[in-house]
């Protein structure tokens, strides 16, 4: 599936319900289902700065393709960078880059997190496109 492919099941998954605590029982359940990360990844390395709560976001690129682990401390923030790591993980440098994430306004997400979760999904948002350039650019 593409990246909007990805996104536009994601706005119908969320679509079902317009209860913004349904959409968070969703999001809560994504976190859940989201892979384990290695735990030998949970250091400060792979910390995501400017989060509330602890996020460790870890890159692997096989030259080719970038596959994102995550984990968080937080049931909501877990849900949130799994959606982001359903929808730009095993992805191109190219595609996480050029990747517009309308699914995030579209599902009323920015509207209904706290201005730190906000913030925290920006930065969440920021590392993986940095992770991407970086890749794409050479460095490792």
């Amino acid at each position: 599936m593409t990246v909007n492919e990805v996104q536009d099941s994601i706005i119908e998954e969320f679509s079902v319900s317009d209860d913004w605590m349904d959409k968070y029982n969703l999001l809560i359940d994504m976190g859940k289902d989201l892979p384990a990360i290695d735990p030998k990844y949970k250091m400060k390395d792979f910390l995501i700065e400017g989060c509330q709560s602890k996020v460790w976001l870890h890159p692997e690129y096989n030259g080719e393709r970038i596959k994102f682990t995550a984990d968080s401390d937080a049931i909501i923030t877990k849900g949130i960078v799994g959606l982001l790591v359903k929808v730009l993980s095993d992805r191109t440098p190219e595609e996480i880059i050029g990747a517009d994430l309308y699914f995030i306004d579209r599902i009323g997400l920015r509207q209904n997190l706290s201005p730190t979760r906000s913030n925290g999904l920006l930065a969440m948002i920021r590392q993986m496109k940095l992770y991407a350039m970086a890749y794409k650019a050479g460095a490792r």
